[in-house]
C-alpha cells in the first residue's frame, strides 16, 4: 500500500510539474508574441517618422532653392 501511495504521489508531482512546464511554454509564446507585435508597431512607426522626415527635408530644400533663385534675381537687378 505505500509503495502504491508513493508511486500516486509521484504521479500527482509529476503531472503537476508537465502543468506548470506548459504553462511556463504558454506564457512564455504569449509575451513573444506581445513583443513581436510591439516590434511591428514600431517599425510601422519608424517608417512613418522617416516618410516625415523626408517630406521635410523635400520642403526645406524647395524653400532653400526659391530662396537662392531669389538672391540671384536680386543680385541680377544690381
Amino acid at each position: 500500500m505505500a509503495q502504491t501511495t508513493a508511486e500516486e504521489v509521484k504521479n500527482v508531482a509529476k503531472q503537476k510539474a508537465d502543468q506548470i512546464v506548459s504553462d511556463a511554454k504558454l506564457n512564455a509564446q504569449q509575451k513573444v508574441d506581445e513583443l513581436n507585435n510591439e516590434i511591428l508597431i514600431k517599425r510601422k512607426e519608424l517608417e512613418d517618422v522617416k516618410k516625415q522626415f523626408n517630406i521635410y527635408k523635400a520642403k526645406m530644400e524647395a524653400l532653400l532653392i526659391s530662396q537662392l533663385e531669389l538672391l540671384k534675381d536680386i543680385n541680377k537687378k544690381d
